[in-house]
């Protein structure tokens, strides 16, 4: 019986202590944590400062600034237990065998390192970077030991922390034991883009642009190309033995058939469940953004023109065949974009919670927010035409299959909010996350459209950093008086 970390008053929990909720595991929580906000005692909920993995001045310096601008308790108290998160309880940070900064990062209750989790767990501290010598160094971390994993293998979505095998090693397909699991999906090829370049831009440090970086952006090109299937199936196939019908792919490995258009195939989804049609949109989105910040980082630092006409093309590519593609004409919304599309005409309408997500498509892409497409398919993704927004008396949002019916992803929430330009819509998604915290304090994977209570994965790092990231954000934009006003 292995033993971790749960991030509650220093809790140590074994992972068979949870009983079940709904569709994934709960947890135990002592009576004078779970009744914090339902007293009104908003006691911190973090590790004590001796369990924490890892310290920063700049964060406890922006969590103390943030509390002293607030008045509603309840939102300090979430804050403050939010926002650190990642680099309380998730944060391995270290020096490698070549002298340089490495941080393996945990999902949280999963002790593997995803992509894409990693990238957007410490993506709110980038901008806090130049104040503090440690939180930088442990974003670099980040960022290097994110291009050696895409070097070990550019398809796969998550990594061990060495090569210690686990329990996916008996998947069909081209396992390796520092590969924890090996779903193909654009995102985990865009995220650390993403983080780099933003470092990069806050920083002002290129230095991260080495050898590896080199390696790694080859490889996005490579498999990015590959997976457009112009010329053959591709290099990817994956089969599971399991009785989920979205943990493995039809057609011996193959999935779904696409034809060629010059979209990417991404054969799993920012959820880890298996594409219904393979062209993921959203994903070839956020892929057409980060080519063309590649492509700046390589003209700029590296002078490597080659490689930049590459991305520049490739973007291109991309870009016009979501033009062609990627939208369909709803009979009550008018045009919308598609969540998945093949190439033969067929397009699957809905929307998951996980990022990158049509609704997010702002957030993650260069899609503007104003755009008419973009905002009838907003109204369209927060509605019951989508299979998977569900509405009840704890709160509403999208959800998706990799937990199933009924289940709302408070990251759904936030990402309305932040893709949103009305000050009571924001507010009102804010207050639903407060209001879903099951009196923990924490946010959770997700919860019950009808009982908060019953939720799923207590420990979540993302969606934990992301609530400090929105709060943060309005803070920042002087949005202040519409946070007190919960």
């Amino acid at each position: 019986m292995n033993k971790y970390f749960f991030p509650i008053a220093g809790l140590f929990l074994s992972s068979m202590a949870f009983p079940a909720h709904a569709a994934g595991s709960g947890v135990c929580v002592p009576d004078n944590v779970k009744t914090n906000s339902s007293k009104g005692d908003y006691k911190c909920c973090r590790p004590a400062k001796s369990e924490r993995l890892f310290h920063s001045e700049a964060v406890e310096k922006e969590i103390k600034r943030v509390k002293s601008m607030l008045t509603n308790k309840k939102l300090a108290w979430m804050f403050e237990n939010c926002f650190p998160n990642t680099i309380d309880t998730t944060v391995h940070f270290r020096v490698g065998d070549d002298g340089k900064n490495d941080t393996f990062v945990y999902t949280g209750d999963i002790h593997a390192m995803w992509l894409r989790d990693s990238g957007a767990q410490v993506w709110p501290y980038v901008q806090l970077a130049n104040s503090d010598p440690a939180l930088k160094a442990m974003v670099e971390g980040t960022i290097r030991r994110q291009f050696k994993c895409i070097n070990i293998d550019p398809y796969a979505n998550a990594f061990n922390d060495g090569p210690t095998g686990g329990e996916w090693m008996s998947d069909f397909t081209d396992m390796r034991p520092e590969v924890h699991e090996r779903k193909w999906e654009i995102d985990s090829l865009c995220y650390p883009v993403r983080l780099a370049y933003e470092y990069w831009k806050v920083t002002g440090d290129a230095s991260i642009f080495d050898e590896e970086w080199i390696e790694a952006i080859e490889n996005i090109l490579a498999t990015f190309t590959d997976q457009q299937r112009r010329d053959s199936r591709g290099k990817y196939s994956f089969r599971r033995k399991t009785d989920r019908a979205f943990d493995t792919l039809s057609n011996d490995g193959m999935g779904t058939p696409v034809k060629p258009c010059g979209l990417i195939v991404s054969s799993f989804r920012p959820s880890d469940d298996a594409t219904t049609l393979q062209f993921l949109i959203p994903s070839n989105f956020f892929a057409v953004s980060i080519l063309h910040k590649a492509s700046e980082i390589l003209n700029t630092v590296n002078h490597r023109k080659d490689l930049a006409d590459r991305c520049d093309s490739l973007a291109k590519e991309v870009e016009l065949a979501l033009k062609k593609h990627a939208t369909y004409n709803h009979p009550e919304f008018g045009e919308i974009y598609a969540f998945e599309v093949d190439g033969f005409g067929n397009h699957f309408l809905m929307d998951d919670s996980n990022a990158p997500s049509l609704l997010s498509l702002p957030y993650l892409s260069d899609v503007d927010v104003n755009d008419k497409v973009y905002q009838n398919t907003r109204r369209f993704v927060w509605s019951d035409s989508n299979p998977y927004f569900f509405k009840g008396v704890a709160g509403e949002g999208i959800g998706g299959p990799h937990v199933g019916y009924d289940m709302v992803w408070p990251m759904s929430i936030m990402m309305k909010a932040f893709t949103s330009t009305d000050d009571t819509e924001i507010i009102n998604c804010v207050k639903m996350v407060m209001d879903t915290e099951a009196g923990l304090g924490f946010v959770h994977e997700s919860f019950h459209k009808d009982d908060a209570a019953n939720f799923t994965r207590p420990w979540f790092a993302w969606q934990n950093t992301l609530f400090g990231e929105l709060i943060l954000k309005l803070v920042n934009e002087g949005k202040i008086d519409l946070l007190n006003s919960i």
